[in-house]
């Protein structure tokens, strides 16, 4: 052997280390930053189709009720009162607290709960964006995107109290996903994240109690086939220590009204007027207000379902997307357990299963967008991983496709409620044509969707502010009493000098017209009455359209005279003399 040979055959026994530490660091760096540049863009993304349709969201119509009692609730929780005890509130205190906490820096206005409200669409669309990175990101981009239309979209800024909890729970799957991943593998930090995430399924847990199922669904799939006491007690604790000011809560309404409000109430007394078909019609729209939405419908360019078969398409989509990315996710935690990916699908798909009672008990276009933001918002993820199966390792292109799928669905299948309407509300940012029509009392505003019934709300509102003091009782009603559907709590909103003179602000069908409700002695305290003809034809196929006690009708016309009819659709009263 000559020496050159035996040279060469000991430089190839030597170990290929590379280039050398600086030319690996910058190559590092180098692919490290272009993953973090294609993330950020992702993002913005996301964020852009967010912002595009914003401007007008914060002049879009607003429910009446429910946006108008999550603008008056803070506002009596910061004078003094407590939910279930002073006021009719069938959900958990959290969301008043939060908001009046809110209110308290931002000051009580329509755009400082917008503003809310919009921070909680951005946890539930940012958290599921985050959690998808895991397949890549264009699956983020797809989940975020779907975010945007089913979260946003179908239901405004409304800082309602199931949007808090839904982004509250899924922070807490993201936390134990990843808190569960450390403290298996022996990593740091571990324990404090699962002991965060029980924290957060607390928090949840305060906004909406009913979250309790799809929380308890996610944290069974956080723990299934590994049921660990290093990983189940500090999920736990830290749900113990999310969920105890709830125990404040109850000391101030006490237990006995705490139960009925949040139990008895929303569980029993509720649903037989507040209850739709199963499954929705066909041929119509079962919901009185999805009915009245219908009255404006933007141009869509493309050939899809009535309105009321994509309610009816979306109902029978919905529990299939939930059991899905469940049945992917066990069987990903089969093929792969610790790996946090199966993990992921698994907590997702029992968060998005556990919520489905939700779209169940009143399957309306708003009810199956409050499920769909999980369920299928994460579609994109589970086909992502069935590509995988199927070989997307050799087909690059093969992921990407399928991320892309749900979202062409939900455009093909839901246009009405998502894409149709993303379209029309950008439409009105970049042409400042805005569809809502303002009714103003000093720095107050409120918006609402027809011209005529936002002029005569604004003529009754410039009556009474005319004539009211500091410290009347107001209330606000229908006006036919024996019928409570739905209320204007807007207007309670508008006069905050003024005391509710009812604990049914916001009014419902079974509870504020039943026999024994305490509103005709409620009526009976006011100075004012603020009556309402909007909500006469309300219509549902169930309780709501039966009649309840007419006591309160009779101390209207005993000890009322009317002072303002303005355009045939509010009646002002004030107390006789």
């Amino acid at each position: 052997m000559t020496a050159p040979t035996a040279v060469r055959r000991d430089l190839d026994s030597v170990p290929d280390v590379g280039p050398g530490p600086v030319a690996t660091a910058r190559r590092a760096w180098r692919a490290l930053t272009r993953g973090h540049r294609g993330t950020a863009l992702a993002a913005a993304l996301v964020g852009l189709a967010i912002a595009l349709p914003l401007p007008t969201l914060f002049r879009y119509q607003g429910p009446p009720m429910e946006e108008g009692f999550m603008l008056v609730f803070p506002q009596r929780v910061l004078a003094g009162d407590v939910a279930n005890r002073d006021f009719l509130h069938l959900y958990g205190p959290g969301s008043l607290w939060a908001l009046a906490a809110w209110f308290k820096v931002a000051g009580t206005t329509l755009a400082a709960q917008r503003t809310f409200g919009l921070f909680q669409h951005l946890g539930i669309i940012y958290g599921l964006f985050l959690l998808a990175l895991g397949w890549g990101r264009r699956v983020a981009l797809a989940v975020g995107l779907l975010g945007v239309l089913l979260v946003v979209t179908p239901i405004g800024l409304t800082a309602l109290a199931w949007n808090g909890a839904v982004a509250l729970a899924v922070a807490g799957s993201g936390l134990a996903v990843h808190g569960a991943a450390r403290r298996t593998s022996g990593r740091p930090w571990g324990r404090a994240l699962l002991v965060a995430s029980g924290v957060v399924y607390g928090a949840a847990l305060l906004f909406r109690p009913d979250l309790v199922v799809g929380a308890g669904l996610a944290t069974v799939g956080l723990l299934w086939g590994r049921w660990r006491r290093d990983l189940i007690a500090p999920v736990l604790l830290g749900l113990v220590v999310g969920a105890a000011p709830m125990l404040v809560h109850l000391a101030m309404a006490g237990i006995g009204p705490a139960f009925e409000g949040m139990f008895l109430q929303p569980v029993f007394e509720l649903r037989g007027g507040r209850h739709l078909p199963i499954p929705p019609s066909w041929s119509q729209l079962d919901g009185a207000l999805a009915a009245v939405a219908q009255l404006r419908v933007p141009d869509w360019p493309l050939p899809m379902l009535s309105a009321s078969q994509q309610v009816t398409v979306w109902f029978f989509l919905l529990p299939v997307s939930a059991l899905l990315t469940l049945v992917t996710g066990w069987m990903a935690v089969r093929r792969d357990p610790t790996g946090a990916r199966s993990r992921t699908l698994l907590v997702v798909g029992g968060l998005g299963l556990g919520l489905l009672p939700q779209a169940l008990q009143r399957p309306d276009s708003t009810h199956l967008a409050w499920v769909s933001c999980v369920a299928i918002v994460f579609l994109p993820a589970t086909f992502a991983q069935w590509s995988e199966w199927r070989g997307a390792a050799r087909r690059p292109w093969l992921r990407t496709v399928a991320a892309a799928l749900p979202l062409l669905l939900v455009v093909l299948l839901l246009p009405a409620y998502t894409a149709r309407t993303w379209v029309d509300l950008t439409r009105q940012n970049l042409t400042a044509d805005y569809f809502g029509w303002a009714v103003r009392r000093g720095d107050r505003t409120f918006y609402l969707g027809a011209p005529d019934i936002a002029a005569s709300a604004q003529a009754v509102t410039d009556d009474l502010g005319a004539r009211v003091q500091p410290g009347d009782r107001l209330l606000v009603g229908t006006a036919d009493l024996r019928r409570t559907p739905y209320s204007d709590a807007y207007f309670y909103f508008l006069f905050p000098e003024t005391v509710p003179a009812t604990r049914y602000i916001e009014m419902d069908p079974g509870i504020a017209d039943a026999e024994g409700s305490g509103l005709a002695d409620e009526v009976a305290s006011a100075d004012w009455l603020i009556l309402s003809h909007v909500w006469d034809s309300w219509d549902e196929p169930n309780d709501s359209r039966r009649y309840g006690s007419d006591a309160p009708n009779q101390v209207v016309r005993d000890r009322f005279c009317l002072v303002g009819e303005h355009g045939g659709h509010f009646l002002l009263y004030q107390r006789c003399r």
